[in-house]
């Protein structure tokens, strides 16, 4: 039997404190992707700047103890922190305090093997001319200390899918304060945050993060996923990425992606739409390679997904890898939503490998 942990808060007993002057200095909180697929963080003090805020390129580079986090050897563990985006803190709202993205580079200066956002970032470059944009629709789990979804049944299970996605009331949502929290200081933050809903299965959520060009989708989704991480720790609450967290008749959660270029979002773009689909059709497994772990699980051609073995796509078609919205048929123009990419994927691996399908791998 689980044995429950205790959790408490004093939030209104930090508030005092966090409303202190801070004496001409700020709080740094350098965030960076560990080799699990989640967030690390850790603060420094730096000097306020005079006027304005510092760009990446201002801030210093830092380091951690990559042993610690499955990213280094323990022998040579120093893994460098390179500052690549920079957004105003919601936690620490007072003082002109930081969130600075990092990427995770090697002492002999090449990146770490789980810095995707490198090789993501000179596809961006190479092929910008596209202006490709990008919007990533995040399914999660809201999970109490036991691992069981928040609400659940402690034996048992809820009333089968129907009234939760989008629901409104007690017994169809939970935890909305999380929800509400997190969409608030995504928004504090800067994050180019475009919604949220109550999902398919009782306790799950999405949100959704653009449109965004290039490499800021990435960033973006990777601070909206921290700052969802810090607001379920003050609500004594965990955020599950994971596909498919209860087996049986219940949705998984995907990150659903929505592309486009220029070509495709004028008059006409319905034939770039379709060229961009008849070659991510000849990289099927490629693709389902960097779409996330345990995707198998959750990719079955049921509950409003596609077969993992095979490529289909189709006009409003929620149970094809890729739907074209009807909307954008009817125009003959638009984007078009890759299904397949599990809740837990890396959005710099789904944004790179879409601009390496379509437009071709980076020469070195």
């Amino acid at each position: 039997m689980a044995t429950k942990e205790s959790f408490k808060t004093y939030t209104e007993n930090l508030k005092k404190y966090l409303d202190l002057d801070q004496r001409g200095k700020i709080m740094a909180e350098y965030v960076w992707i560990d080799a699990e697929g989640g967030t690390r963080s850790k603060s420094r003090t730096l000097d306020a700047k005079k006027s304005g805020v510092y760009t990446p390129e201002e801030l210093p580079t830092w380091n951690f103890d990559g042993s610690s986090t499955g990213q280094a050897p323990g022998d040579n563990s120093d893994v460098y922190l390179k500052p690549v985006a920079v957004f105003p803190d919601p936690f620490r709202v007072n003082g002109g305090n930081i969130i600075v993205l990092s990427e995770c580079w090697n002492a002999d200066g090449t990146p770490n093997k789980f810095n995707n956002r490198h090789e993501c970032a000179k596809l961006m470059e190479t092929h910008a001319s596209h202006k490709p944009w990008f919007g990533l629709e995040q399914e999660y789990t809201l999970l109490d200390l036991d691992d069981r979804p928040y609400g659940w049944p402690t034996n048992g299970f809820p009333a089968p899918q129907g009234p939760y996605y989008c629901g409104v009331g007690a017994g169809k949502v939970v935890q909305r304060d999380i929800v509400e929290a997190h969409y608030k200081c995504c928004l504090y933050a800067g994050i180019k945050i475009s919604g949220t809903n109550a999902e398919v299965m009782p306790a799950q959520w999405e949100f959704q993060v653009g449109p965004c060009e290039g490499i800021e989708m990435g960033d973006h989704l990777w601070i909206a996923r921290f700052l969802l991480s810090r607001v379920a720790e003050e609500f004594g609450a965990k955020v599950s990425f994971h596909p498919k967290p209860i087996p049986g008749d219940w949705n998984g959660a995907g990150l659903h992606s929505n592309f486009s270029t220029e070509e495709m979002r004028k008059e006409g773009g319905m034939k770039y739409i379709e060229e961009a689909i008849q070659k991510l059709s000849s990289r099927h497994k490629e693709h389902i390679a960097v779409y996330g772990e345990n995707n198998e699980l959750r990719l079955t051609g049921r509950h409003e997904t596609g077969a993992i073995d095979s490529f289909t796509y189709g006009v409003a078609n929620r149970g094809a890898s890729i739907r074209i919205p009807r909307e954008c048929a009817a125009k003959g123009y638009g984007y078009f939503e890759d299904r397949r990419p599990a809740s837990n994927a890396d959005p710099y691996n789904i944004c790179g490998i879409m601009m390496e399908t379509c437009f071709g791998a980076v020469k070195e």
